[in-house]
C-alpha cells in the first residue's frame, strides 16, 4: 500500500512539473491566472471584506496550500529524518489552518485559490527537481525565508486586519507559524 501511495504522489509531482514547464509563458500565463483569481475576489459584488483584507486572505490560502504540498515533498524526499518530520507537521498543521480559512472565507462569500499561486507553484517546480540532502538543503532555506514572511504577514494581519474573524484567524495562527519557525531554526542548526 506504502508502494502504490509512493507511485500516485511522483505521478502527480512528475504532472505537476511537466503541466509547468518552466518556460516563461506559462509562468506569464500562470502570473495572470493568479493575479485575475485574486482581482475576481476583490471585485465581487458585496465583498465582505476591505481590500487588505481579502489580499491577506488570498496569499495565506495559497501559503498554506504550498506549505502542505511542501511538506508532503519534504515527507517523500528529504533524507534527514528531522526534515521529514518537520514536512509531515507541515501537511498536518497546514490543513487544518487552511481547513479553517477556507471555511471562513465560505462563511463570507469569499472564493479563495484552491491551488498554489505561481509564484508559489515555481518554488514547488524548483523543489520537485531535488532529493536527498540537495533537498533538505533547499527546503530548510526555504521554510526559514517563508516562515520569517508568514509571521509578519500574519502579525499584522492580527493587528490591523478590519474584519474580525479574519483577524482572530491570522492571531490564532501566528503562534503556530512561530512554532514553525523556531523548529526548523533548530533543523537548520543540526545540519551544520
Amino acid at each position: 500500500m506504502k508502494k502504490l501511495g509512493l507511485l500516485i504522489m511522483i505521478l502527480i509531482t512528475v504532472w505537476l512539473v511537466q503541466g509547468c514547464g518552466g518556460n516563461v509563458e506559462n509562468d506569464s500565463k500562470a502570473d495572470a491566472d493568479s493575479t485575475a483569481a485574486l482581482k475576481d475576489t476583490l471585485t465581487k459584488p458585496g465583498l465582505p471584506l476591505e481590500k487588505e483584507d481579502a489580499q491577506f486572505a488570498f496569499k495565506a490560502a495559497s501559503g498554506g496550500i504550498t506549505e502542505v504540498v511542501l511538506g508532503k515533498l519534504a515527507e517523500q524526499k528529504g533524507k534527514n529524518l528531522r526534515v521529514k518530520n518537520f514536512g509531515m507537521m507541515m501537511v498536518k498543521d497546514h490543513t487544518k489552518a487552511n481547513n479553517k480559512l477556507m471555511a471562513l472565507a465560505k462563511s463570507k462569500n469569499i472564493n479563495l485559490p484552491t491551488t498554489p499561486a505561481a509564484a508559489d507553484q515555481k518554488i514547488i517546480d524548483e523543489l520537485s527537481k531535488k532529493s536527498g540532502e540537495d533537498f533538505d538543503k533547499a527546503y530548510v532555506a526555504d521554510m526559514i525565508n517563508d516562515h520569517k514572511n508568514d509571521i509578519k504577514e500574519f502579525k499584522y494581519a492580527s493587528e490591523n486586519c478590519g474584519d474580525p474573524d479574519l483577524k482572530a484567524f491570522a492571531g490564532k495562527t501566528l503562534p503556530v507559524l512561530k512554532n514553525h519557525l523556531d523548529a526548523i531554526n533548530t533543523i537548520h542548526d543540526s545540519m551544520k
